[in-house]
């Protein structure tokens, strides 16, 4: 079990480590004010409910944004294997760091809108 999100990229050889740093500071940068945990025994941001998880594999590195991140990008994500809400990137092509940044741009705006649409639900 690893405790924080530096603790998991720590275990994986340097290569995949650089990896996932980038990716993190992708995740980071669209979503400032996420919180880093560990869920599933993999590094996951909350804001205002589940945002994203990632996770590095022996060949690619698993990309978690919801189903609803999937679709929204199903044509620009169609290059690579994915499922409902996942998406692989292969470890030995470069990772599209400029999509995961619009699809992260997009969870948060779809996170913070669902959060406001349920506060005004309560009134």
């Amino acid at each position: 079990m690893h405790k924080d999100i530096d603790e998991y990229i720590a275990g994986f050889p340097v290569a995949i480590q650089e990896i996932l740093e980038k990716l993190r500071a992708t995740i980071r940068k669209a979503a400032p004010d996420a919180e880093e945990t560990i869920n599933y025994q993999i590094p996951t941001y909350l804001l205002k409910g589940n945002l994203v998880h990632f996770a590095a594999h022996k060949k690619h590195i698993g990309f978690y944004p919801t189903p609803s991140g999937i679709e929204a990008f199903r044509k620009e994500l169609s290059a690579y294997e994915s499922a409902k809400g996942s998406v692989k990137f292969p470890i030995d092509k470069p990772i599209p760091f400029d999509l995961i940044n619009k699809i992260m741009t997009f969870r948060v705006k779809e996170n913070l809108e669902r959060a406001e649409a349920k506060l005004k639900k309560k009134k």
